[in-house]
């Protein structure tokens, strides 16, 4: 045996481990669900490793879950037949958190730490530390197979953990949790969980439907027998036996008449680390050429890793409730990757693989009916509850828009209408379908404006002559929404217009249009002094029908629009060949007194001329949120002109 090794843990993990000892979290009661949890994928894992590798375990092996209570030495045992743990992994699953560097974890366990909520381990799958919530010493024991030696995991969560190789007789984990003393004050009462009652109230009302038997050696009291086996009267002695706690009916195979929204509840919980309830459950049952059972839940909350490259989509598969596949992303397409659940086929082989599934057609057809199936689920729920449908598009939105944008649109007819977006008509997102249904009879376009906030956008020059017009607006506040409104092209005949791009076709009346190109000619020369002076910042400089009291905008040609510029110029990498660069055209309005003193200025060959068409550009392009090439120059050219209007200098 190899002596004892003092290791420290990671960072992130230290401060979760100090969130979970001083945790005020109410349902401390969770730590058996998610040691249970974890102690069924174990199982599972070495159930699946078994088909292929047939001397792994004998043909006669008991895959069971044991739960060990012990009033003498203050301790609740979970042990585990499955899979079990390396030296190796235990320091990466144990003393590390998965996916810890990433971004998105630092910031939710920043939060996390500040108000008290450790919802974080249930989004990032890290169950096991929700065991020093009750305990104030946990020790692991674990012997995988693949290794000839056990080792001991122990820590009391104060930032170091021990290991040591061990002997253990068998494969597979045990967790002994030395539970916290009771609190009277705070009215804590951690020895409840050695209580039989308390433990099979647990097991019932969490893990019920795990497909392992979870045993406990309970106590019972008898009637006492005579010599001839008859029961002596009121004489009673207690003996030992072990009992299963959970029914092992799995879900999914019940009638749906028969489960209430509680039990969908406390299973997706259980099975798919997460502490919120699902937004939606799908349960159904296809017979007929291909036969299978399927469960699916729309989560309410996306993981905390749902956008970093380390997430991984899919469902459970089984064949005749015998679990196979782990994630199975053939059943899921990207645009719902955030799909929970299970399919259960008998169908399927047991020693089905990876590359089986991607040439399977019944998986196709099953990925089909699943695709149809949710897209159906989620326009009842825009249908009939808008506001939880706002919620879930917050969290998963950008994947319905991604999913319509990617493959060359060819998912866009099945997605446009789970889309909804800010409108300058609403207080609440709007459906594409709803716009068309409010559009005025002479309107020709949806209108859209994109950037960073609707506060922003909605105070922009463009957004004047709309209002004018009485048309609404979709405000676009995700990066990705241009290109997937690109890709779609027009809903309903109606084509999509940005209000900051080209022609805003607004039917003005001819007298309008006559009396704009008239001033165009009139100024002719003034507008190509300001293009003269602006070279190689704007391609064009006109006047416009567009502005109402703003003096100036900057609007793009057709193609790449202002915000597609900024999009793709963030990639990484994504121009190898420069810049990607929209058309700048300069519009001045020319009913605003601002142009009457540029035409003055112009006709007095005044030289500041100049300095006020670089202040004209410059202007814009802060309304449009581009950053100024030199910040010096604008702020000095501005301070001079102050100076000057305001008679300070001769």
């Amino acid at each position: 045996m190899s002596t004892k090794e003092t290791l420290s843990f990671q960072t992130e993990t230290k401060r979760l481990l100090d969130l979970m000892i001083h945790s005020i979290y109410t349902h401390k009661e969770i730590f058996l669900r998610e040691l249970i949890s974890n102690a069924s994928d174990a199982i599972d894992k070495l159930k699946f490793k078994s088909l292929t590798e047939t001397d792994l375990i004998p043909s006669d092996y008991k895959f069971k879950i044991e739960i060990i209570p012990n009033k003498e030495n203050n301790t609740i045992t979970i042990k585990d037949s499955g899979i079990g743990m390396t030296r190796d992994e235990v320091i990466n699953n144990i003393g590390t958190i998965a996916k810890s560097g990433s971004k998105a974890f630092v910031e939710e366990l920043n939060k996390a730490t500040e108000t008290n909520d450790i919802d974080i381990i249930g989004q990032f799958g890290v169950g096991f530390y929700s065991a020093f919530m009750v305990a104030d010493k946990v020790t692991l024991i674990t012997k995988s197979p693949y290794s000839d030696i056990a080792i001991k995991w122990e820590s009391t969560g104060d930032g170091s953990f021990t290991l040591e190789e061990v002997e253990k007789d068998s494969i597979g984990t045990e967790i002994i949790l030395h539970l916290r003393t009771d609190n009277e004050e705070k009215e804590e009462k951690y020895s409840i969980y050695l209580e039989e009652w308390k433990i099979k109230e647990l097991v019932k009302k969490y893990s019920d439907y795990v497909r392992y038997p979870i045993q406990m050696d309970v106590t019972k009291e008898v009637p006492k027998k005579d010599a001839e086996g008859n029961p002596i009267e009121n004489e009673y002695e207690k003996i030992t036996e072990t009992e299963t706690l959970n029914s092992m009916l799995p879900l999914w195979r019940k009638n749906k008449t028969d489960i209430k929204e509680e039990e969908y509840n406390e299973f997706y919980k259980n099975n798919f680390h997460d502490w919120s309830d699902p937004l939606a459950t799908i349960h159904y049952k296809v017979e007929g050429n291909i036969e299978y059972t399927a469960l699916i839940y729309i989560p309410s909350k996306a993981p905390l890793d749902f956008y970093s490259k380390e997430y991984e989509k899919g469902l459970k598969l089984y064949t005749k409730n015998v679990f196979i596949m782990e994630k199975c992303k053939e059943l899921v397409p990207d645009h719902f990757r955030f799909l929970k659940g299970l399919i259960d086929s008998s169908d399927f082989s047991l020693n089905i693989s990876r590359e089986i599934l991607q040439q399977n057609r019944q998986l196709n057809v099953i990925a089909k009916n699943i695709e149809k199936k949710v897209v159906a689920e989620l326009k009842k729920l825009l249908k009939n509850n808008k506001d939880k449908y706002i919620e879930f598009f917050k969290e998963f939105g950008r994947d319905i828009k991604f999913g319509i944008y990617n493959s060359f649109g060819a998912n866009k007819d099945t997605l446009k209408d789970l889309l909804i977006f800010e409108s300058s008509n609403s207080d609440k997102p709007t459906t594409l379908k709803e716009y068309v249904e409010r559009m005025k009879e002479e309107q020709k376009h949806i209108y859209f404006v994109s950037g960073e906030s609707r506060s922003q956008l909605e105070k922009l020059p463009q957004m004047e002559a709309i209002k004018d017009k009485g048309y609404e607006v979709l405000f676009f506040t995700d990066k990705i929404d241009e290109f997937a409104i690109q890709m779609l092209m027009e809903y309903e005949g109606k084509s999509f217009k940005s209000i900051n791009q080209g022609d805003l076709e607004l039917d003005e009346n001819n007298d309008d249009k006559k009396l704009l190109e008239e001033k165009e000619k009139e100024n002719k020369e003034l507008l190509e002094k300001i293009q003269k002076e602006l070279e190689g910042k704007v391609s064009k400089v006109k006047l416009t029908n567009r502005l109402k009291s703003s003096p100036v905008c900057l609007v793009s040609g057709e193609g790449v629009s202002f915000e597609m510029e900024k999009v793709m110029n963030e990639m990484p990498n994504a121009n190898p060949m420069g810049d990607v660069k929209a058309e700048r055209i300069l519009e001045i309005n020319p009913n605003h007194e601002l142009f009457v003193a540029l035409d003055k200025l112009y006709k007095s060959n005044n030289e500041e001329i100049k300095d006020i068409a670089y202040l004209l550009y410059s202007q814009a392009l802060l309304i449009e949120g581009f950053k100024l090439d030199d910040p010096v120059e604008f702020s000095n050219k501005m301070a001079n002109l102050i100076i000057k209007t305001s008679g300070l200098l001769n």
